[in-house]
């Protein structure tokens, strides 16, 4: 499978596709997700506690997770899911659940990401779990991260889509203006998430999500990183650095394992 920036991460194995006489099948991007999702849930071990991630790509692990347990191939595992949604999703499912004030070290998180740069940085949080996320898969020995090549960049915010920031409610204009100062080097336009009904958008933690949309590279990620946590206001953001130690891509060519 060639993509331009996979000799970046420090190890990498590729599991193509089995060879077939009919007529290639062309993957959606869902089925892919998938793909990726089960191949992470190889990485899960009975007795394991788990971080359960949020959104369209994890949702398959959970459900792999859920199906392992109820077939006796999986036995004394303990989620912590990372959205109120997740938590639902798992105990519909059946898989135990606990918190990190039980389980402050977490054997294994599997989540998804909006981003992927060549050296496993992620961007997360355009489901709006971005904080969740952050404290379970901080907290975890393991972060496998699960994408289809379409979430692959050069760079963090190479998209175009959205850097989420976790921000209180209060005065969030002024924290978006402060966002967007920041990083005006970067061409900076930063936008309150609105939820459905055109109201902002509320995450679990009650507070309100402003998405940053960067027209050039970002730069040096961590003095990025420091200088939006300095902002007042701000409660965190969704550029996971140096987080994530596997990272499964799926593609039509195949499998993707790029390790720290």
């Amino acid at each position: 499978m060639a993509i331009a920036w996979s000799e970046k991460a420090s190890s990498m194995e590729v599991l193509a596709m089995p060879p077939s006489l009919s007529p290639p099948v062309i993957l959606t991007q869902d089925e892919l997700k998938k793909i990726a999702a089960y191949k992470a849930v190889e990485f899960v071990e009975s007795g394991m506690v788990l971080g359960l991630g949020t959104g369209s790509t994890a949702k398959h692990a959970v459900d792999r997770i859920g199906e392992l347990l109820r077939l006796g191939k999986l036995k004394n595992i303990v989620g912590i899911p990372t959205s109120k949604k997740t938590q639902e999703q798992a105990l519909s499912l059946g898989i135990p659940l606990s918190d990190l004030d039980t389980h402050p070290t977490v054997d294994l998180a599997i989540d998804g990401a909006d981003e992927v740069d060549p050296h496993l940085n992620l961007v997360k949080g355009r489901g709006g779990s971005l904080l969740r996320e952050k404290m379970v898969e901080g907290a975890c020995k393991k972060f496998v991260c699960i994408v289809d090549e379409s979430k692959l960049v050069n760079h963090l915010g190479g998209s175009g889509l959205a850097m989420p920031v976790e921000i209180v409610p209060f005065c969030w204009k002024f924290t978006a203006r402060k966002l967007q100062n920041t990083l005006e080097n970067s061409g900076c336009v930063a936008k309150l998430r609105n939820g459905a009904e055109g109201e902002p958008f509320v995450t679990d933690n009650g507070n309100y999500i402003v998405d940053l949309y960067l027209q050039k590279n970002i730069g040096d990620l961590r003095v990025a990183s420091d200088a939006i946590l300095r902002i007042a206001g701000v409660v965190e953001h969704g550029m996971f650095l140096d987080m994530a130690t596997t990272v499964i891509v799926a593609g039509e060519l195949g499998i993707t394992i790029k390790n720290k």
